[in-house]
């Protein structure tokens, strides 16, 4: 049986090695010059591989139908991913947050790894080939590529989703999808920026605020994340950010508050009683030097412009309503959001083939006999932390497992 395999991403690539485990011919299909280019990418450039969770924890860090997942991930789980790198000699590493790195932080490693695997084992890979068009005749499909056509028993749709198009994630799986008449969820970006409208001081680019809170209010719901923001010219990033992104990204930015607790160990209270012996103490005169005590001095300035505080007011006049402004704005320092960034530079594309037509026992088809799908193709992704290169690693390995 001839199997072709479109995308040589994590997901391909484990696919195509896990299909010729098992026997079948596979040509694998690249339409880059090299394979797998997002993965370089990935945590930082520091290869993010998978999370060290349980299945319980994998679980509740995926956003859009965890349910559809429980076959691969309970075929393929973390530990299976950490095992399959490691017996093939790629050391690895556990950080804060279970989060799961070559211990060389070289994500060619994994690479080198995934493409190892699939040409010791006789995988067909033909790179700068990018796909045409799939169609399906009588019981197997025709493939056209810009250098060849190929036959094909089975299809593996395999080709990523909308973000980092450079990286060759154009969105193909989709067009080739909807040939099928698959419906496609519209495609949005996940763990991405959130975009503001206030302008922000050039000096506050790439600034890290560590031990934060990032808070999103909509009409149905509160949500907020602990841990670090980074300011960009283009608005919020940093993990918070990022988580927070995907559970707004298809909620009309009119209806989203977005706040920074700058002191979530201290409640109101206890924030203003610290508030109040700054001001009482000798050294600060006015409200500028007060500030300065409790927020790093690159956002003093600009703290105190957008909560509408005049910084010149001295401290021996200072009134109660001024102090529990400070306050206020320090527990909820509100900046108006107005969208998230371009889907170009999103980590995962939210969206896709929707799961309703697929098979989550096979991720075969179930409206062509014969066409799988597997990784971000499909309308499936999780928050950040290793989850989405494990959805991709999981996907791809249990196409083989029932395929005859």
């Amino acid at each position: 049986m001839k199997i072709i395999v479109i995308g040589a991403g994590p997901s391909g690539l484990m696919c195509s090695y896990k299909l010729r485990e098992k026997g079948f011919d596979v040509l694998l299909l690249e339409k880059n010059e090299k394979v797998a280019k997002k993965v370089y990418i990935t945590g930082k450039g520091r290869c993010n591989i998978t999370n060290n969770c349980s299945k319980e924890d994998f679980f509740s860090n995926v956003v859009n139908n965890p349910k559809f997942l429980f076959s691969a991930y309970n075929n393929f789980t973390s530990q299976d991913t950490m095992e399959f790198f490691e017996s093939r000699g790629v050391k690895l590493i556990v950080e804060r947050g279970n989060r799961v790195y070559p211990a060389s932080y070289n994500p060619h490693d994994i690479v080198s790894c995934l493409y190892n695997a699939c040409k010791e084992s006789g995988v067909d890979i033909k790179l700068n080939e990018p796909v045409l068009s799939i169609n399906k005749k009588d019981n197997y499909f025709v493939v056209v590529t810009k250098k060849n056509t190929y036959d094909a028993d089975k299809v593996v749709i395999a080709t990523g989703g909308k973000s980092y198009a450079h990286t060759g994630s154009t969105g193909d799986g989709y067009k080739f999808a909807q040939h099928f008449g698959h419906t496609i969820i519209e495609p949005v970006p996940a763990l991405i920026t959130l975009r503001i409208k206030e302008e922000i001081p050039a000096n506050l680019y790439r600034f890290t605020f560590k031990n934060v809170s990032l808070r999103v209010i909509t009409d149905d719901f509160k949500k907020e994340e602990f841990g670090e923001i980074t300011f960009y010219k283009e608005g919020v990033a940093g993990a918070t950010a990022l988580t927070l992104s995907s559970m707004i990204n298809r909620i009309d930015p009119n209806k989203v508050n977005i706040e920074i607790d700058f002191k979530p160990a201290l409640d109101v209270k206890k924030l203003d009683a610290r508030v109040i012996r700054e001001i009482q103490s000798k050294e600060n005169k006015t409200v500028k030097e007060v500030v300065h005590k409790l927020l790093p001095k690159e956002i003093v300035d600009w703290f105190l412009i957008i909560s509408k505080i005049n910084g010149d007011l001295e401290t021996s006049t200072l009134s109660k309503e001024v102090r529990e402004s400070i306050v206020n704005n320090l527990k909820a320092f509100k900046l108006t959001y107005i969208g998230l960034d371009d889907i170009d530079r999103a980590v995962v594309t939210s969206g896709g083939v929707s799961t309703k037509e697929v098979n989550p026992n096979t991720l075969e088809s179930k409206l062509v006999s014969g066409l799988y799908f597997s990784g971000e193709v499909l309308d499936v992704d999780c928050f950040t932390g290793g989850y989405n290169l494990q959805t991709a690693l999981c996907t791809g390995a249990l196409i083989s497992k029932k395929l005859a």
